[in-house]
């Protein structure tokens, strides 16, 4: 994932050298504002593991599976394209790639870190 912090801070930084023309006044505003951000990624961060911790904690079967069961279905649609499909290829041509579209790639980032994230807590908790 992206870093709020990392991507905003040079373009912040760009703008106020623009219009503060005093280096120590500049530096200083920059440096409040990337506090101010490295706040906001904190806040942000932390309501992420919340919810990955509510699904966790959930009493229905769907809460706490759906985000595996969406990987394990990536996974497949991986598997098919890369690994399957290539090598059925050389005995028919019968087979087929499975469609994957290009927003499906952030999803899964996404999807892999929360549930990468929510493991964490289960071992941390002791649920394995």
């Amino acid at each position: 994932m992206l870093s709020l912090v990392g991507t905003l801070a040079p373009i912040i930084a760009e703008v106020i050298k623009k219009y503060i023309h005093s280096k120590e006044e500049a530096e200083k505003i920059e440096k409040e504002i990337t506090l101010e951000l490295l706040k906001r990624e904190n806040q942000l961060r932390e309501l992420q593991a919340q919810i990955v911790k509510a699904e966790i904690q959930g009493k229905s079967w769907l809460q706490r599976n759906w985000r595996p069961l969406l990987m394990l279905t990536f996974i497949l649609i991986l598997f098919n394209n890369y690994v399957l499909v290539p090598y059925l290829s050389m005995f028919t041509d019968k087979v087929k790639i499975l469609e994957f579209p290009p927003e499906f790639w952030n999803l899964l980032i996404v999807g892999v870190g929360g549930y990468i994230a929510g493991r964490s807590l289960e071992k941390i908790k002791g649920r394995d």
